[in-house]
């Protein structure tokens, strides 16, 4: 398998999207770590689920807006499995408001989640990758980085400055060996999102040329790619998975 002997770590490990990288880097071999601060029975049963099928993975608890903890979390890595290959910033959330009504706590919890997270966890990978010559960062960001919605001021923000941060610790860290990446997703359907999605299915799915919604394997299967020889000549880019959602103007 592509990422046999390899070490992963997943932050948000346990939700939709973060569970379906879980398993498909599980697929293709690789020890995943399933990192979250959010419930641990959660993130116990996606380990269980890689388990069950033959693969390694464990559980770390780390909030990734505390920087000590970030750094727990990959020496305990480290401590356990020997090494770590990939990074997986998948860790997110959301607090939707109109501008003017967005309460500062509001705003600075999505950064710090969503942006100062992401920040916090390549920073501390760094040294274990470089002094291997080698790894593979992967962010999620998400097609609101680039073309927002009403009430996500902060989300969107937060979400266009992992794309430059992706491409500028890119720019840095190639001498190293180090790969970094992001993949922005769509409209992909999730717990979280099926709601929101269905109250306005139509007007979505005119905005989407392949006329579907997505997967969260469909985002799983991109991160794999990334993370794989099969990208090793690709770094600093934003990879799409929406369906062709923001490339159309108009009806098609």
């Amino acid at each position: 398998m592509k990422l046999a002997g390899r070490v992963a770590i997943v932050t948000g490990g346990s939700g939709g999207i973060g569970r379906a990288i879980v398993l498909g880097l599980a697929a293709e071999k690789a020890a995943v770590v399933v990192s979250n601060r959010g419930s641990r029975e959660d993130a116990e049963s996606v380990v269980d689920e890689v388990c069950a099928c033959g693969g390694t993975a464990a559980y770390v608890s780390a909030d990734v807006t505390r920087p000590a903890a970030v750094e727990k979390m990959v020496s305990e890595v480290i401590e356990r499995f020997g090494r770590v290959d990939i990074l997986v910033n998948n860790a997110g959330i959301s607090r939707d408001s109109l501008l003017p009504l967005m309460r500062t706590a509001q705003w600075q919890e999505v950064i710090d989640v969503n942006l100062s997270g992401v920040f916090y966890c390549t920073r501390a990978v760094v040294r274990p990758m470089a002094l291997r010559r080698s790894g593979a960062i992967i962010n999620i960001s998400s097609i609101l980085g680039e073309r927002p919605w009403r009430a996500h001021v902060n989300y969107s923000a937060a979400k266009a400055a992992v794309n430059a941060l992706t491409r500028a610790s890119a720019v840095e860290l190639a001498r190293f060996g180090i790969r970094v990446n992001a993949v922005a997703p769509g409209f992909i359907l999730t717990k979280m999102t099926r709601t929101a999605l269905e109250k306005f299915r139509d007007r979505v799915l005119a905005s989407i040329p392949l006329g579907d919604f997505g997967q969260p394997e469909d985002v799983a299967k991109a991160v794999a790619f990334l993370a794989s020889d099969d990208a090793r000549y690709i770094t600093g880019e934003v990879l799409h998975v929406t369906g062709g959602a923001g490339i159309a103007v108009g009806p098609l």
